[in-house]
């Protein structure tokens, strides 16, 4: 008997390994299936976030899941959230985020990091060192911080360390990583990470 998913949250996990996360990018005149680590690398242009707020969720993600800045975070992001909403892979979308309201609660996540890391430190998040940046993860998995302006910070860091190891780790480069073996239905035609 067959268990029906309410959340979809395995259609997603489903849909992400069978892709090998190719997602379809504008590279100059041409529309072209990349991965968020390829997409990174030919420096595709942003849709959706600004070059701040790209910096600020690179350097949470990376505090959040080592690995997440190279395999393309940004660029996964940056294209869930200039997708239409209905199709958008966040995790936030499956913890109940209306999919109209993906970007408002990115956005809003990001500059509360901000605002957090001045009132804490000065200086915004992707100046922190790395001591400073684990003290803000560990205040982040918290009550909200001190400076803190968006949607609560722990759900925030929940939703986001999800779609930075779907990034990291959702291939079979990934499994091999974690030494833990792909057993997926149907593999992917090709790898994405290197």
């Amino acid at each position: 008997m067959m268990r029906s998913d309410p959340t979809g949250l395995s259609g997603r996990r489903e849909f992400l390994q069978r892709s090998g996360l190719m997602l379809g990018f504008t590279l100059g005149a041409q529309s072209v299936l990349l991965t968020p680590a390829q997409a990174a690398a030919e420096k595709i242009p942003l849709s959706t976030l600004t070059d701040a707020e790209a910096e600020t969720l690179a350097a949470i993600a990376e505090a959040l899941v080592p690995g997440a800045r190279d395999a393309g975070i940004v660029h996964f992001v940056d294209h869930q959230l200039s997708a239409p909403p209905e199709e958008a892979l966040l995790m936030v979308k499956y913890l109940g985020v209306p999919p109209a309201g993906l970007s408002g609660f990115y956005r809003g996540a990001l500059a509360g990091a901000d605002a957090a890391a001045r009132a804490r430190f000065s200086k915004l998040w992707p100046a922190l060192n790395a001591e400073q940046a684990a003290e803000m993860m560990a205040l982040l998995n918290g009550p909200d911080p001190e400076g803190w302006t968006g949607p609560p910070a722990g759900f925030f860091s929940f939703a986001l360390r999800a779609d930075a190891c779907d990034v990291v780790y959702g291939t079979e480069v990934g499994f091999e990583k974690l030494g833990v073996p792909y057993m997926a239905h149907i593999a992917p035609p090709s790898e994405w990470q290197v």
